[in-house]
């Protein structure tokens, strides 16, 4: 380790000098040009083509719509600015050596293109502006926290129809569908499922997520209790969607997804200002799919309905609410379990035919999500601001059926099935924030004091049957129907405990100079569980802190930083494959973490390279028998890295790469699996993408590609049992018009054979086509 450590030093040294090097060489130049490009309602306009004509020089504006090109050779110019829905400006330009052109351009709505029809500035796939990482405006070069943000554009590039293939684009992040039929994620050596939306705690355990109201998608690494508190937060980090937000310029688009497996996905989104003033703006996002699995049984069929509505009630209160309602009638898949005298290794020596189904359509789960958003913006002062949120969400389950093989040797497996439900979990939240910023002498802060008060309610029933059956996968076996399933069924009902959370944090981000800030948090958690049948009701109280140090080694460009972070959780009882109930301690962990961010070349390059160490007492594991335990002291290490690039215009990349050694250090009551992997914590991850869209001749064309490499990952912590690696190989090619476009994406073109953590077979070679309407 000691060898790797100083491997990763230099990494990180080298890689340090060589973007200093490169934008210090940037700002070399004979004269400069700048600007601030804001479109016809007076907003910043982000995305914006800026071209010097005749010349090699192109940008785009940044978030606040600013602009620069540097090291311009003297002579008289035309900048040309471009941007879909808006007329293209063209400015003539002066540029004399050691001086600035400055220029500021409003951006006027293009009647030849959409009539009536505005379209809003396009975020850059390069911007990693949020407000919801640090709950205050800060920049990514003065957090010392990685995260990545997955923009809707790169959805788009990519076809993406699901939750799944979006979070691939995130470095280090392997998506994985749980039996119950929600989805997680699992980056750092962690599992974690979609826990906060607009920054509030959310739920997707047995529902999953519809993409169809999602705007971005932002991944924070490490421990995050501090902030988000332990709900929301695993040790890997959190998943926070963001959603579509009302604006003022009216905006409709309608696409059609059709592909492999008779998927039909039609989605709606309209937005239009209520009143004439615009301070009343409403939004709907709609959307419906229908999908068959590639298996011989199984579907997936969602209804989603989103509306918001926002609200300026004056010019220091905005008001906005929104809603989601999001039904599920799909089958789960099967969780798949080993037994020690198997012989299994992995699941090729599985004698199963990759795409049959040892269960029939009729084992069906139907589930709902309701999720109500409302918040309150209130200027107290030109530096302060309060912000006010309530949230509820509930998950429920009408019924699951969820199907369970034990392999006793590569073709025999005994086959039963649980019912699950009827089942609620509601979490219901209301959050307070107070920002500001203000300055002690020459040092400037920006402050965040904030309170939160949740309370989490459930109701939990179902039940499985013996052993149904003993099956020869190799012979011509029968699926099994629910009219067999419901005469085994033993259905038992479980009370479940109420629990309570009162949270109060505060952060301070200390700028002691433009380049040197620090980050102080802390926060104090109060959780109380209310008794339940035999199991005691208990109080914990917890601090969680986090402290950071950002250096800007080129300011706006280049930044090293290093953190510590604290996280904590309150772990909810988990049910065991015999249906008994494990109520588990509480679970601590420490992160150190040091890296290199950068932001380069007026934003056109956007990458972070980071080392991170995550030590975690009272942890958790799985043994042979799918068991959880909970006896052990764990280490979580390894080094990320991020680059998001827009070199030349028409031309994106994303990619990134995540090496990560997760071992259990301690096993109190099985010292055998000491030093041994963790599970479900693969190696290696690496990701790739990238696309070319035509500026000129064939303007509109465009093409793209990339692969995601999955390392092996163990099931089980004896490491008797493991997925093995893969690498899956995708294409696109598309025609985006201002109005429309059309698009067609292959995935898995080599047709590869791969098992996400739980065993389940993943989809073999597939095509979707897209076409998006916009009016």
């Amino acid at each position: 380790m000691k060898y790797f450590s100083l491997k990763t030093h230099r990494f990180l040294f080298t890689i340090s000098f060589l973007f200093s090097f490169l934008t210090m060489f940037s700002q070399q130049n004979n004269g400069k040009i700048k600007g601030t490009i804001t479109t016809s309602d007076g907003q910043a306009a982000a995305g914006v083509n800026v071209v010097l004509k005749n010349s090699k020089y192109w940008t785009i504006t940044n978030d606040n719509g600013t602009f620069d090109f540097n090291r311009i050779k003297s002579n008289t110019y035309i900048l040309q600015v471009s941007l879909a829905g808006y007329e293209t400006i063209e400015r003539e330009v002066i540029v004399a050596d050691n001086e600035t052109s400055e220029l500021n351009l409003q951006l006027k709505v293009s009647n030849k293109e959409l009539q009536e029809v505005v379209v809003n500035s396009k975020k850059s796939i390069t911007s990693k502006k949020t407000d919801y990482v640090a709950r205050m405006p800060i920049k990514n070069l003065e957090n010392p926290q990685v995260y990545s943000v997955i923009h809707k554009e790169l959805l788009l590039e990519q076809v993406a129809v699901d939750i799944k293939s979006a979070v691939q684009n995130s470095p280090g992040v392997v998506a994985i569908s749980y039996p119950s039929g929600g989805v997680g994620m699992i980056f750092r050596g962690f599992s974690i499922g979609v826990n906060a939306r607009n920054g509030m705690e959310t739920v997707s355990g047995r529902s999953s997520v519809d993409l169809g109201n999602v705007e971005r998608i932002e991944i924070m690494k490490g421990p995050s209790g501090t902030l988000f508190g332990s709900t929301v937060s695993s040790f890997g980090g959190v998943v926070n969607l963001v959603t579509k937000k009302p604006h003022e310029t009216p905006a409709n688009e309608i696409s059609y997804t059709a592909g492999s497996f008779n998927l039909n996905r039609l989605t709606a989104d309209v937005n239009t200002p209520l009143n004439a003033d615009k301070t009343v703006l409403f939004r709907i996002n709609l959307g419906v799919n229908r999908e068959k699995s590639f298996l011989d049984y199984g579907f997936n069929n969602t209804i989603l309905v989103a509306p918001s509505l926002t609200y300026k009630a004056s010019d220091k209160l905005t008001l906005n609410f929104d809603a989601e309602l999001y039904n599920v009638n799909n089958t789960r898949r099967t969780y798949n379990t080993y037994a020690a005298t198997s012989g299994i290794t992995n699941p090729t020596q599985l004698q199963i035919n990759y795409k049959k189904s040892m269960f029939h359509d009729d084992n069906d789960a139907k589930t709902s999500a309701t999720k109500v958003f409302a918040q309150a913006e209130y200027e107290i002062s030109e530096n302060w601001k309060s912000t006010t949120v309530f949230s509820f969400v509930g998950e429920d389950v009408e019924r699951s059926y969820q199907s369970y093989a034990v392999w006793s040797s590569p073709t025999q497996a005994a086959r039963r099935v649980g019912l699950w439900g009827p089942i609620y979990n509601n979490y219901t939240n209301i959050q307070e924030n107070i920002n500001g910023t203000f300055s002690t002498g020459s040092i400037k802060h920006k402050f965040l004091a904030g309170a939160n008060y949740r309370l989490y309610s459930s109701n939990f029933s179902g039940g499985t049957t013996f052993t149904l059956d003993n099956i020869d996968v190799t012979t011509n076996f029968a699926p099994i129907r629910r009219k067999a399933v419901d005469a085994g069924l033993v259905l038992t009902s479980s009370p479940i405990a109420d629990q309570k959370t009162l949270s109060v944090y505060a952060c301070d981000v200390v700028n002691f100079t433009d380049r040197l800030s620090a980050m102080l948090s802390l926060r104090l958690d109060n959780f109380e569980r209310a008794k339940v049948g035999t199991v005691e009701g208990y109080h914990q109280t917890a601090l969680s802190p986090k402290l950071g140090l950002v250096y800007e080694v080129v300011k706006d460009q280049v930044s090293v930083f290093g953190n510590y972070m604290n996280g904590f959780q309150n772990m909810q009882p988990v049910t065991q494959p015999d249906a008994s109930q494990l109520v588990l301690d509480p679970i601590y962990a420490v992160q150190y973490e040091g890296g290199i961010k950068a932001e380069a070349f007026n934003k056109k390059l956007t990458g972070s390279v980071s080392y991170y160490n995550i030590t975690i007492d009272n942890a958790t594991r799985l043994d042979g028998n799918g068991y959880t335990i909970q006896d052990g002291k764990q280490v979580s290490k390894g080094v990320e890295f991020e680059v998001i690039s827009t070199p030349v215009n028409g031309l994106n990349i994303v990619a990134g790469y995540a090496y990560n050694d997760n071992r259990i250090v301690k096993a109190t009551t099985n010292s055998n699996i000491e030093g041994n992997k963790a599970t479900g914590a693969p190696e290696n991850v690496a990701n790739f993408w990238a696309t070319y869209t035509f500026q000129d001749t064939l303007k509109g064309l465009g093409f793209g590609a990339g692969a995601n490499y999955v390392d092996k990952n163990f099931f089980t912590a004896d490491n008797t049992f493991y997925m093995p690696s893969y690498t899956v190989y995708n294409a696109t090619v598309y025609y985006d018009k201002s109005s429309w476009r059309i698009g067609l994406k292959f995935n898995n073109l080599t047709n590869k054979k791969y098992w996400d953590f739980w065993g389940t077979s993943q989809a073999p070679a597939n095509i979707l086509a897209n076409l998006t309407i916009k009016f």
